[in-house]
C-alpha cells in the first residue's frame, strides 16, 4: 500500500485548485498548471487539504496513487514557491549569459550553442560559470536542465563540464609514466 499517498496534499493560501472530474488545476503567484489524473484514483477536496484515495483495491489503482499524489503535490508546490535548478560550469573557457531569450553557452566546440529559453522557464546566469533553471512546472525545470546538461556532459579525468551543483562526479586516474 502506498505511503505517499495516505498523506494529504496542503494548499497553502493564495493558491486555489479547482477540480473538474479528473482534471486538478492549480493557480497561485507564479501561474496556472494542471495534471489530469488516471480514473483509478479520486480526488476530494477537504478545507485546506486534497486528499487522494484508490477507486479499487487493484494493484494498478495503489500503484498510481501515491504516483497521481506526488503530481498534485507538485503542481501545488510549482504555483506557490516555483522550483529552481542550479548548474554550474567547470571547465577553462567555458561560459555562459543570457541574451535575450536564448541561453548562449561557450563549451569549448569551435561554435557557440544557443539554447532558447521555454515558455514558463527563467534562466539565470549570475556568474559566467553558473546556471539557475527557475519555473512554476517541475517536471519543465528538469528538462530544461537536462538538456543543457546534455551538451557537455561531466567527464571522469578532469571533471570538465556542465554539472548539478549537488552532483559528485566520480573521477577516474589518468595515464601513468
Amino acid at each position: 500500500m502506498s505511503r505517499i499517498g495516505q498523506s494529504p496534499v496542503a494548499v497553502p493560501s493564495g493558491v486555489t485548485v479547482d477540480i473538474a472530474g479528473q482534471i486538478v488545476t492549480a493557480k497561485g503567484k507564479l501561474g496556472e498548471i494542471s495534471v489530469t489524473l488516471v480514473d483509478d484514483v479520486e480526488i476530494s477536496h477537504e478545507k485546506t487539504d486534497l486528499l487522494l484515495k484508490p477507486r479499487s483495491d487493484s494493484q494498478r489503482a495503489r500503484t498510481m496513487w501515491g504516483t497521481m499524489r506526488s503530481l498534485v503535490q507538485n503542481i501545488v508546490t510549482g504555483v506557490d514557491k516555483g522550483f529552481v535548478i542550479n548548474l554550474e560550469i567547470v571547465g577553462v573557457g567555458y561560459r555562459a549569459a543570457v541574451e535575450g531569450k536564448e541561453l548562449v553557452l561557450q563549451l569549448g566546440y569551435s561554435h557557440e550553442i544557443r539554447y532558447p529559453i521555454p515558455e514558463g522557464i527563467l534562466i539565470t546566469c549570475e556568474r559566467p560559470t553558473t546556471i539557475t533553471v527557475t519555473g512554476a512546472d517541475r517536471q519543465k525545470v528538469g528538462q530544461v536542465a537536462a538538456n543543457i546538461r546534455a551538451f557537455r556532459k561531466p567527464e571522469p579525468y578532469k571533471g570538465k563540464g556542465i554539472r548539478y551543483v549537488d552532483e559528485y562526479i566520480l573521477r577516474k586516474e589518468g595515464k601513468k609514466k
